[in-house]
C-alpha cells in the first residue's frame, strides 16, 4: 500500500514540471517533465477518479506538460502532426476505444455447478464496459500520447535531438546510484521511500545476487533503460570534441558495467550488438538496422497469429545459450498461444477493459494466464485495430527515415537521430517480449517523426514543409555524386 509521500509526489509533480518549464530551456524542461516522472514517481500509486482514468506516474507528467505548454508558455502548440499516415494512426489510436467499449457490455460471469442440475451456485463477475466508460478511456488513450505529439513539434531539431541523448545519459548515471545500492542490499528502495514493493521479489533475485529495480515497474524496466542510457553515452561520445571524449569514453564504460549489473539477458544482447554500432557505423546502417527491428516487431505478432513462427527451433536455440532463459521464453509462449485463444474470440476491437482479456477459470475466475510482451496486451484489449495503430504509429517515424536514406543518403540528416531511431526499434522488439512501452519510447517516437517530416517535404504523406536547417524548397540541392531537385 502506497505512503503519504507516494500520493505527496504524484501532487507536486505539476508544480515541479512548471518549475522546470520556467527555469530550464524549452526542450530541457520537456524531457525531464517526463523522464524525472518516469524514473522517480511511485509506481502503482494513483488517485482513482470518476469517469477519468487513474492519475499515476504516467497520466499526471503527461497531462502537466500539456496544460503547462498550452496554458503557461508563449509557444503555440500543434499536436497534429504533418503526416497524413502519422494522422490517420494517431486517430485510430484514439478512436479504437470506442468499438472496443461498445462490444464489451456483458458481464463475465464465474459459476460452479451445483451436484444436481439446474442448481448454480454465482461465484464472480468481470462488469461489462459501458458507454460512460468510452470517455475514460479515450482520455488514457490522449493522454498516451502526449509525449509523442509534443516531442514531434518540440524535440525534432538537433538541438531537441541531443537533449534527448544527453538526458538519458544524465539519468542512467544518476539512476546508477540507487541502482549500486539495491544490487548490494537488496531491492528495497521503494520500500523505504514509497512504503511497499511493487513487483514479485524472487524476481529480482538473479545470479547469486540482486537485479534493480528502483522506482520502475520491473528489473527488466531499469536494464532496458540503462541500455539506452549507455547507447546514448556512446552516441554524444562520437560527436563531442577530443578534447572531452575521455571523459565521455569513461561514462561509456561505467554505464557498460551497470548495465552487466542489471542481469538482464535480453538487455545486455541489445548493448553488445548495438554498442559497436553507434560508435562506429555510419547513421545509414543504424537507421536501415532499426527499419529492420520496426518491420520484424510488427510482422511477428501477424505471423504468430496464423501460426507460422517456428517456436521448437527458437527454443531450441535459446536452450543452446541458457537453459534458465529457455525456460523463460517457453513461459511466454505458453501464456502468448493462451491468450491468442482468448483474443481470437473478438479478434478486430479486442476485449477492452478490466482484464477481460485475460484467461480465467470459468469456475473461480482466477487469472490463468500472464501476458508479458505488450503487442499481446495491446491485440487481446484493443484487438488488431488497436494493436496496427499502436505499433504502426511506433513503426512509422522509422520507416520515414528509412525512405529518406533510400532517397538522399546522410543528407541534412541530424547525427543524433540515427542512435535514437536504434533505441526506438530495439525498443519495438524488446516488447514482443516484455510490456516496455514508456512515456520516453513515445517521446523519442514523437522526435523522430518530427525530424522526419522536415526531411521529407511532399513526399509519402509529409505536406511540403521548409528545412529547419536553411536549405529551401523548390532549389537544387547538389549531393556528391548526383544532383537532386527538392
Amino acid at each position: 500500500m502506497p505512503n503519504g509521500i507516494a500520493y505527496l509526489m504524484l501532487v507536486i509533480w505539476p508544480v515541479a514540471s512548471l518549475v522546470m518549464f520556467r527555469t530550464l530551456k524549452l526542450e530541457r524542461a520537456l524531457i525531464w517533465s517526463i523522464l524525472g516522472g518516469y524514473l522517480f514517481l511511485p509506481p502503482l500509486a494513483e488517485f482513482n477518479l470518476p469517469l477519468v482514468p487513474g492519475m499515476d506516474k504516467v497520466s499526471i507528467p503527461n497531462l502537466s506538460v500539456l496544460v503547462i505548454l498550452a496554458f503557461a508558455m508563449k509557444q503555440k502548440v500543434q499536436l497534429w502532426p504533418e503526416s497524413r499516415i502519422a494522422q490517420l494512426l494517431v486517430v485510430g489510436l484514439v478512436l479504437s476505444a470506442i468499438p472496443s467499449v461498445l462490444t464489451n457490455s456483458e458481464p463475465i460471469i464465474f459459476r460452479v455447478l451445483g451436484n444436481t442440475d439446474p442448481i448454480v451456485f454465482f461465484v464472480d463477475q468481470l462488469p461489462g464496459q459501458s458507454i460512460r466508460d468510452i470517455g475514460s478511456v479515450l482520455i488514457a488513450q490522449m493522454l498516451t500520447l502526449v509525449p509523442f505529439l509534443l516531442a514531434r513539434q518540440f524535440l525534432s531539431s538537433e538541438d531537441g535531438l541531443r537533449e534527448i541523448l544527453l538526458a538519458l545519459m544524465i539519468g542512467g548515471l544518476i539512476y546508477s546510484i540507487p541502482s549500486l545500492i539495491e544490487i548490494r542490499l537488496s531491492p528495497q528502495i521503494n520500500v523505504w521511500v514509497y512504503g511497499f514493493f511493487q513487483h514479485s521479489f524472487e524476481q529480482t533475485v538473479r545470479a547469486g545476487g540482486y537485479r534493480p529495480i528502483v522506482f520502475l515497474p520491473h528489473g527488466l524496466w531499469l536494464a532496458l533503460f540503462m541500455c539506452t542510457a549507455l547507447l546514448s553515452a556512446a552516441a554524444l561520445t562520437r560527436q563531442v570534441a577530443h578534447a572531452e571524449r575521455v571523459k565521455m569514453m569513461m561514462s561509456v564504460a561505467y554505464l557498460g558495467v551497470m548495465l552487466v549489473l542489471c542481469k538482464s539477458f535480453a538487455s545486455l544482447a541489445y548493448g553488445i550488438v548495438l554498442l559497436p554500432l553507434v560508435i562506429f557505423s555510419p547513421p545509414r546502417w543504424q537507421i536501415r538496422l532499426a527499419v529492420i527491428f520496426a518491420v520484424v516487431a510488427i510482422v511477428y505478432p501477424m505471423l504468430r497469429n496464423f501460426g507460422l513462427i517456428p517456436l521448437d527451433a527458437i527454443l531450441a536455440q535459446a536452450e543452446a545459450i541458457s537453459p534458465d532463459r529457455a525456460q523463460s521464453l517457453g513461459f511466454r509462449f505458453f501464456n502468448e498461444e493462451q491468450l491468442l485463444a482468448r483474443a481470437a474470440e473478438k479478434p478486430l476491437f479486442g476485449w477492452g477493459g478490466w482484464g477481460r482479456n485475460l484467461v480465467r477459470d470459468a469456475e473461480t475466475g482466477a487469472i490463468l494466464s500472464i501476458p508479458d510482451g505488450r503487442w499481446i496486451i495491446v491485440f487481446g484489449t484493443f484487438g488488431w485495430l488497436g494493436y496496427i495503430c499502436e505499433f504502426g504509429l511506433l513503426a512509422w517515424p522509422l520507416l520515414l527515415m528509412g525512405l529518406y536514406i533510400r532517397r538522399m543518403g546522410d543528407a541534412a540528416l541530424s547525427p543524433f537521430v540515427a542512435p535514437l531511431t536504434l533505441m526506438l526499434g530495439v525498443t519495438m522488439m524488446d516488447m514482443l517480449l516484455n510490456a516496455t512501452l514508456t512515456p520516453f519510447t513515445w517521446l523519442t517516437a514523437g522526435a523522430i517523426l518530427g525530424h522526419a517530416e522536415k526531411l521529407l517535404p511532399n513526399v509519402y504523406g509529409v505536406p511540403r514543409h521548409p528545412f529547419r536547417n536553411g536549405a529551401v524548397l523548390g532549389k537544387a540541392v547538389v549531393r556528391p555524386g548526383k544532383r537532386t531537385v527538392l
